[in-house]
């Protein structure tokens, strides 16, 4: 290669290639498990890899290393209505469980921040609202923000609250027209950005409610939080709430217990597994391409028995993450989906997502820790998803309780 300013003919070897990580060559499906969906699903699946690769793929990287947020892109998925997680109204295309986690699949396999932009907006703010808000709310704010024109959070977490969510502490104090919130969330997505927030807390009989909170409400303050290692594309929220006044006609009807939450979370879950599978993915075929590509001690790291190993191990690993969560929709379209069922899934496609992506990132070697070379977000974002939606314990527990009868919960 030769230097314009100087002409100086560099040795052959010295400068490095540029890998395509993002190739369509890998087989990315060793068992056939995708050849039986049908051409309904396949077409949500391929618009959600088209958004992908028009949308995301360009620049994500700079994104992601800046920790800025492509707001723009809600509205770009609001407009390819790719905010809906499995949700049906009328006058929408139909949207079965299956294409609802190949969606999550294909985002996940772009990146985590985007998908989780998914499952925040779609997944759990617009979720609450159909399940739990009236027919008014639904008109006012779910619709707005399937389209992408209301940004949406589902405000659960707090500070001192993670995995024992149910204990939460916001109050909620009636008073005339309507309630008063005090009290704190945290790691709430889209809490920071302007739009609405889906809050959950305690009336003054302690049942769990849910209140519809402008995000720019006297009192409502959020601090986006900074340094994370993961899902750097997308903004978490501290959120503060000061005697936050929610009228009544923002306050959803038919949340009136935790079970209700719960029912949000649960049709969540299994959204989760298939995001894993999409990391698991994206890991399985740059670590696929890079082999190939990747030249060392004179031949392609491809061609060494170690690397053959590992990458079988890889495959391996992967087409029994695809087979469980295919398992799983199945059940779920048939309305069988049980809870440990689902905990079952989420548990084993996220460990054996994190076990996919530690070894693309150590195939890959230095390059491996660069995250304009992909495997490096997934290696870090991975580690998100696994604590998020129920964290590894949580889901062992609740298989546990299934397995022995006995609840081992604190």
């Amino acid at each position: 290669m030769t230097q314009p300013e100087t002409g100086f003919e560099f040795p052959a070897g010295v400068v490095e290639p540029e890998y395509d990580l993002w190739s369509g060559d890998v087989n990315i499906d060793p068992t056939g498990v995708f050849a039986e969906v049908g051409e309904a699903d396949n077409a949500w699946r391929a618009k959600a890899r088209k958004f992908i690769l028009d949308e995301v793929k360009k620049n994500i990287h700079e994104y992601w290393d800046k920790a800025d947020y492509p707001l723009h892109l809600i509205k770009k998925l609001g407009d390819a209505d790719l905010l809906r997680d499995g949700l049906n109204l009328e006058g929408y295309e139909q949207m079965s469980p299956l294409a609802a986690g190949l969606v999550n699949m294909e985002m996940a396999r772009g990146d985590g921040s985007v998908s989780t932009i998914v499952g925040v907006q779609g997944g759990l703010a617009v979720r609450s609202v159909l399940y739990c808000g009236s027919d008014e709310q639904i008109q006012k704010y779910a619709l707005p923000m399937l389209r992408g024109e209301l940004p949406g959070a589902f405000a659960l977490t707090e500070p001192t609250h993670g995995s024992d969510s149910v204990s939460l502490e916001t109050r909620a104090a009636k008073v005339q027209g309507g309630y008063r919130l005090s009290g704190e969330k945290k790691w709430i997505g889209n809490g920071s950005i302007g739009g609405v927030s889906i809050v959950w807390a305690r009336d003054e009989q302690g049942k769990v409610r849910g209140f519809i909170v402008h995000q720019d409400a006297e009192g409502y303050s959020a601090t986006t939080i900074e340094n994370k290692l993961s899902l750097r594309a997308i903004w978490q929220a501290h959120i503060r709430m000061e005697n936050v006044f929610v009228p009544d006609e923002d306050v959803m009807p038919n949340a009136q217990s935790f079970k209700d939450t719960s029912r949000v979370l649960f049709a969540t879950r299994l959204g989760v597994a298939w995001s894993a599978v999409g990391h698991a993915t994206a890991c399985y075929e740059s670590a696929v391409n890079y082999a190939k590509q990747r030249v060392q001690f004179g031949r392609p790291l491809a061609q060494s028995q170690i690397v053959q190993e590992r990458l079988a191990r890889m495959q391996s690993e992967l087409a029994t993450m695809q087979v469980l969560v295919m398992q799983a929709t199945k059940r779920e379209g048939a309305g069988d989906l049980t809870g440990p069922q689902a905990s079952l899934a989420k548990y084993t496609a996220t460990r054996t997502a994190r076990v996919i992506a530690s070894n693309a990132r150590d195939l890959l070697g230095g390059n491996g820790i660069l995250t304009s070379n992909r495997v490096a977000r997934h290696f870090a974002d991975v580690e998100a998803i696994h604590t998020y939606e129920g964290t590894e314990t949580v889901q062992a527990l609740i298989m546990g309780r299934d397995i022995t009868g006995f609840s081992a919960f604190a």
